[in-house]
């Protein structure tokens, strides 16, 4: 399953009458997503404010309404068990959003799933601007265009997003990929999609310290995506040793995961990477003018 939104994407959201389910369900909606029902077991039969039909199982809401993807807010000890049945459902698209899902859970899920995408768990979700928003990400400060959003954080995306927008460079789809150490959808996954994707012309890759994505992600973009402007930023530079930041994924394991090697891997690939934030906006101008 793509990765990328469109207007007729069919959602649902499981867990949408919980207090965090609610809120974001109406976000969605107000952004223009192609919400069609949403599952809270013993809730069956209920409409939320949006007049969206609720369903006791994400089986009887696909035999309902036809949908394909689905939005997780659960709790960590359910949610493992909401996307098997979100696959035995025929959904082919989940959004996990729930932090704290245990690794184990994650693992076996993962592997018993194939052929649904999984972004996350721990993740702020995905948007395709003027299409659509799935996740918690903040609506206002997407702007259609060509840039392509891949992260392992969720503040920074909306804070890179919201300079780009800014900026004048408009994005064509972020994904928050999440920050646990096993999550469903790499940044070497995404990359393969936007190798594809016609709208994208150029990419932002944020990372973070510990585990091997990003290292991976600048051999995949040297060998595979060698003409595509590509800039980088890595977040946790200054941690101090043996600390994790807000991640379970940010990790640093002797020298391995740490900034130097991650920095050192996109530079070895080409690919400029930021001091900060605020410059990832002029050095992506550059690259872009440079293959203009």
């Amino acid at each position: 399953m793509s990765i990328f939104l469109d207007k007729n994407s069919k959602i649902i959201v499981q867990g949408i009458t919980g207090a965090e389910g609610s809120y974001h369900t109406d976000r969605m909606y107000k952004y223009g997503t192609n919400l069609v029902g949403g599952v809270t077991p013993g809730k069956g039969g209920q409409r939320t404010p949006q007049g969206l039909a609720v369903f006791d199982t994400v089986r009887e809401a696909v035999a309902a309404t036809g949908a394909t993807h689905t939005c997780i807010f659960v709790p960590p000890p359910f949610a493992a068990d909401a996307l098997y049945e979100a696959y035995d459902a025929g959904i082919t698209f989940a959004v996990c959003i729930t932090e704290g899902v245990p690794v184990h859970d994650t693992l076996k899920v993962v592997g018993a799933t194939p052929g649904m995408r999984i972004i996350g768990p721990n993740c702020p979700g995905l948007a395709s601007p003027g299409k659509a928003l799935v996740g918690i990400m903040p609506g206002h400060v997407f702007k259609e265009g060509g840039i392509g959003v891949i992260s392992r954080s969720g503040t920074l995306t909306y804070e890179i997003v919201d300079l780009l927008t800014r900026a004048g460079l408009g994005q064509s789809t972020c994904i928050g990929v999440g920050g646990d150490p096993i999550i469903g959808t790499t940044f070497v996954e995404c990359l393969r999609e936007f190798k594809n994707d016609p709208q994208t012309q150029a990419i932002v890759i944020c990372g973070e310290i510990g585990g091997s994505d990003e290292e991976e992600a600048a051999a995949f973009v040297a060998e595979h995506l060698p003409e595509l402007p590509v800039v980088a930023f890595i977040g946790g530079r200054n941690a101090p040793p043996g600390k994790s930041l807000g991640h379970a994924g940010a990790i640093i394991s002797g020298s391995f995961g740490t900034p130097q090697s991650k920095i050192a891997a996109f530079e070895a690939a080409g690919i400029p990477v930021a001091q900060r934030p605020s410059e990832i906006p002029a050095l992506l101008a550059q690259r872009l003018a440079v293959r203009a």
